[in-house]
């Protein structure tokens, strides 16, 4: 029998224990990590090499996205002038499983003369970055999930655990906001979620609006030049009232009723769903998809200044 089903869930089982493991090795200097991280003015660089590297250029992502001014600084880079991009109030968090990785031992030194804390993740206590360091973080990781216990496996993913665990807790301890990640995330669909309902409604003369009384002929011209698929329905008071969408027209045709001859009250919806401008997007999409519905009036005090649409 086949045994790569076998072997793929005794991987993902190994580095489940990992992670296990490093939770168990969470004490006082993780709180000392954060604390110092909370307390400096600067930026939060990230350096290591290899797979040590890649980790680490995403949890500097990470923490640059919630809130932790952070990126990568590249060690064989560093020794070759771009240590000058560290400044006196940056704290460096270097990564090396082994804590032997010479790249990193060779800027330590200089990174240290200068002032700037240094906070070593490995998985050696004893290691010679362990004690250059100000703060050590401990792996914990018995052993690699690759069958040679060579390949970064558990170890990376251990690491990478610990770079979440890093953000995730500083993004509680300064209350970062939803409001926030959006700043943050301006150009990306969950930034977008994250954003208010005004922020990205569709408004003024992009509305197609109408009356009970608009001729249902006038509507449909109406909602074809404004391309939502549906119209806003208001009074002689300009309140919202109604809804008519190609779903509505749809089943009045189907009844046997005439565009030609009816009014768009005949056809519209009363009393849609409808959202206030200060509502999250997220929100307003959970609800949209709950009902099956693609666009929604937004209103204020019950007028309607806007509309959104599930495919924007």
């Amino acid at each position: 029998m086949d045994n790569t089903i076998k072997i793929g869930k005794n991987v993902i089982e190994e580095e489940i224990q990992a992670l296990n493991y490093l939770k168990e090795s969470i004490d006082s200097n993780f709180e000392k990590a954060i604390n110092l991280i909370l307390q400096t003015k600067g930026k939060v660089i990230i350096t290591g090499m290899g797979k040590s590297g890649l980790v680490g250029k995403k949890i500097a992502a990470t923490l640059a996205s919630t809130g932790t001014p952070s990126f990568f600084l590249h060690p064989a880079e560093a020794v070759h002038g771009d240590l000058g991009m560290i400044s006196k109030e940056d704290i460096v968090i270097a990564i090396s499983n082994s804590g032997e990785t010479p790249e990193l031992l060779a800027i330590i030194p200089t990174i240290k003369r200068w002032g700037n804390k240094v906070i070593a993740i490995t998985n050696n206590k004893l290691s010679t970055l362990a004690k250059e360091s100000d703060i050590h973080l401990f792996l914990n990781v018995k052993k690699e999930a690759c069958p040679l216990n060579l390949a970064p496996t558990s170890s990376s993913t251990a690491t990478l655990a610990l770079g979440d665990a890093i953000a995730i807790t500083l993004l509680t301890k300064k209350g970062f906001s939803k409001e926030d990640f959006a700043r943050f995330h301006p150009g990306g669909s969950l930034g977008k979620k994250l954003m208010k309902v005004y922020e990205i409604m569709h408004k003024e003369d992009e509305l197609p609006i109408v009356k009970p009384e608009t001729p249902l002929k006038e509507t449909v011209i109406i909602m074809s030049e404004k391309g939502f698929g549906a119209a806003i329905v208001e009074d002689e008071n300009n309140n919202l009232i109604g809804i008519i969408t190609d779903g509505d027209l749809r089943r009045f045709i189907k009844k046997g009723g005439s565009i030609d001859k009816s009014l768009t009250k005949v056809a519209m919806t009363l009393n849609p769903k409808k959202v206030e401008k200060n509502k999250y997007v997220l929100e307003v999409l959970e609800e949209m998809e709950k009902y099956n519905i693609t666009v929604m009036p937004v209103v204020d005090n019950g007028k309607p200044i806007g509309i959104v649409h599930l495919h924007d």
